[in-house]
């Protein structure tokens, strides 16, 4: 009996050891589209830790080779067990880190970011990528000075995802390139290892999208670009039945925030603070004038990017400013 005990109790051990270990998944394929005709690449059990890598928004690997075509090419999507319209989920980013030395940028600030006369100035300059050389056991990106970089700029690594979602609702195909109330690619440079993005779910599986890393990015986007690299990500996705959303919520040690998208920026904003508030009502207990009452003197905006085919605002309440759940 004490023999059987035994090896019940490593074989106890020895599956918890590979539940923390994760899923290994090493893409092969990669998607320009979010949508719900894309087959699986895994199914994924709710709470179950997966290993996976991304390429660039280029389609260039970790080994630098090109294997798809831009932009923004995702890994996935990723079936959870259990999820239908109507659920949400909870995709817990646990690793961001780059898997390579060297990642790419624009070097010229985006049309909609600078006055119109400031593009007249620029007169026959040319829009061209730089090439950054990351040092990850330094954490840093460096980018030399050349002829017309002066000085030389070095800046610490902050890896994010620019592209997080899941298939869209009515059975839409949206490009790489786009940000939505399923997610997609919102561009937000807080997006790092550690957050929570809560996401609605459109079809059965969800099927969860991700990619287009960046080493760092600043708010904005205004060059249209991160620095953009290959990625090596773990995450686990969390199931909430019957929990509807109509934006993605992000939260961190600090914030609980609300992305919104659209165009004009003022649309994105509206969405972002409608969210907030249905979200403050529902989880937090605020009546509408209390929450009202409440965004009106704590509320902070960033915005995330102005460069996509939708812009992205983000809504942020401080936590230490809540009661607690």
């Amino acid at each position: 009996m004490r023999a059987l005990a035994s090896i019940g109790f490593v074989l106890f051990v020895v599956a918890e050891l590979s539940a923390q270990a994760g899923t290994r998944f090493v893409p092969t394929q990669f998607y320009n589209t979010f949508a719900h005709s894309h087959a699986p690449a895994l199914r994924i059990k709710p709470g179950e830790r997966v290993i996976t890598k991304t390429i660039d928004a280029g389609g260039t690997d970790w080994d630098g080779k090109q294997v798809a075509a831009g932009p923004n090419p995702q890994t996935g999507p990723f079936f959870i067990e259990g999820a239908e319209p109507g659920d949400a989920i909870v995709v817990s980013i646990e690793k961001i880190e780059t898997n390579r030395a060297t990642g790419y940028s624009s070097s010229l600030l985006a049309p909609y970011t600078v006055d119109p006369a400031a593009l007249l100035q620029r007169g026959t300059l040319e829009g061209r990528r730089v090439t950054w050389t990351i040092a990850k056991a330094r954490g840093v990106a460096r980018l030399e000075a050349a002829a017309d970089i002066s000085p030389a700029i070095e800046l610490p690594l902050r890896p994010m995802l620019g592209c997080l979602g899941v298939a869209p609702a009515r059975k839409e195909a949206i490009a790489t390139s786009t940000p939505g109330a399923f997610g997609g690619n919102m561009d937000y440079a807080g997006l790092n290892a550690g957050v929570k993005v809560t996401l609605p779910v459109n079809e059965v599986g969800a099927l969860l999208f991700l990619g287009d890393g960046h080493a760092r990015q600043g708010e904005g986007e205004v060059v249209g670009t991160g620095i953009e690299t290959s990625m090596d990500v773990e995450f686990s996705v969390q199931l909430i039945k019957k929990k509807p959303v109509g934006w993605p919520r992000l939260e961190n040690d600090t914030h609980i925030m609300v992305l919104g998208s659209a165009r004009p920026l003022l649309q994105a904003l509206q969405h972002a603070t409608t969210e907030m508030q249905r979200w403050l009502i529902a989880d937090y207990g605020f009546s509408e004038r209390a929450a009202a009452s409440l965004m009106g003197q704590a509320l902070e905006y960033e915005v995330a990017n102005v460069v996509d085919p939708n812009f992205t605002m983000v809504a942020k309440v401080r936590k230490s400013l809540l009661p607690r759940r």
